[in-house]
């Protein structure tokens, strides 16, 4: 039975203006960098997606290397758009990136504009469209002019590959100064991608103040702390978890007793405001007037359901941010 996006997913969803431009983005947006490979279930994958557009998730986050194998997740969500989402298309904000290893030799990473312009070219091969709606440098290139990196970023613009772009991980002055390149270039950044949560909070030593002061939105990715910052280890590291898998992004080692114990409050926090501990991290993240949108990953439709579900209760009284506080002190 061919999918029929539900007639009410814009009830759900609040939508916010990114920086000084005219797009409104929502205030989750899903990516697609775990879950979406060759590994991973494509039925899944796809009730992943349907169901989140059905909640009035409309951005779709990605990235060359996203999978595994690199590209995967870009030729996963590219089959889901002919078959389900191709009615829908001027409904959805599709990004990617590039600024990491992709292929061998010189050309395949970092910030030349031979690597970025063939990136995109393969991303839209993968993904089956005309262009990407956002369209990142992935990472700063210590060694390529930031001036290469992003005339073409302008250029792609100008090509009509992408209709705005955005940057990721950049610190705040070697943002400040790719903003005011692009600007006189008349491409001006739409967004940033850095991480940020309760656990995670450099980006509020600069970095949302720089985007704040050049109008440009922003977009946290890992506002849970890759899992810590939910109900899962309250009780010690389950086998069947991240933590447990050996995998790369969240190691034993970092789940220490100190740690875990600032979870526990912060999850009696939680419920005290009747919320578990992943929505109160995801409305702690948005309660920072710099922040447009929070980026989630998903393994399960429950938990963008979580997500979504957060959005009914977003504020926060001084007396809980400044418990907040306290606990993570």
């Amino acid at each position: 039975m061919a999918y029929q996006a539900d007639d009410s997913r814009y009830q759900h969803m609040h939508y916010q203006r990114c920086g000084r431009s005219g797009l409104q983005l929502p205030a989750i947006a899903l990516g697609l960098w775990h879950n979406f490979g060759e590994v991973s279930s494509q039925d899944n994958a796809r009730r992943l997606v349907q169901h989140a557009f059905n909640l009035g998730i409309t951005h779709f986050d990605l990235a060359n290397n996203y999978g595994p194998p690199p590209g995967a997740a870009e030729e996963s969500f590219g089959r889901m758009l002919q078959s389900d989402l191709r009615p829908y298309r001027d409904e959805l904000i599709i990004s990617t990136k590039a600024g990491y290893t992709m292929w061998p030799g010189p050309y395949g990473d970092w910030g030349s504009k031979k690597y970025l312009v063939a990136s995109l070219d393969q991303s839209l091969r993968r993904l089956g469209v005309e262009y990407v709606d956002i369209f990142y440098h992935h990472r700063p290139d210590p060694h390529t002019p930031l001036e290469e990196t992003m005339a073409a970023l302008d250029l792609l613009v100008r090509q009509g590959k992408a209709l705005y772009i955005g940057l990721s991980n950049y610190p705040a002055q070697r943002a400040s100064e790719a903003f005011a390149i692009l600007q006189r270039l008349g491409t001006p950044c739409l967004i940033h991608q850095p991480k940020y949560s309760l656990f995670e909070r450099d980006a509020e030593t600069q970095l949302l103040d720089t985007l704040q002061q050049h109008g440009v939105g922003c977009i946290t990715f890992s506002p849970l702390a890759g899992g810590i910052l939910t109900d899962r280890y309250l009780q010690g590291i389950p086998q069947d978890s991240r933590a447990a898998s050996g995998s790369q992004f969240l190691r034993p080692e970092q789940l220490t007793d100190e740690r875990l114990d600032k979870v526990r409050r912060l999850n009696q926090l939680a419920l005290q405001r009747g919320q578990k501990l992943s929505q109160m991290a995801l409305a702690w993240v948005l309660r920072h007037q710099a922040v447009t949108s929070v980026l989630i990953g998903a393994s399960k439709t429950t938990q963008i359901e979580d997500a979504v579900g957060m959005l009914a209760h977003r504020d926060f009284s001084q007396e809980e941010l400044a418990l907040i506080e306290q606990i993570l002190m």
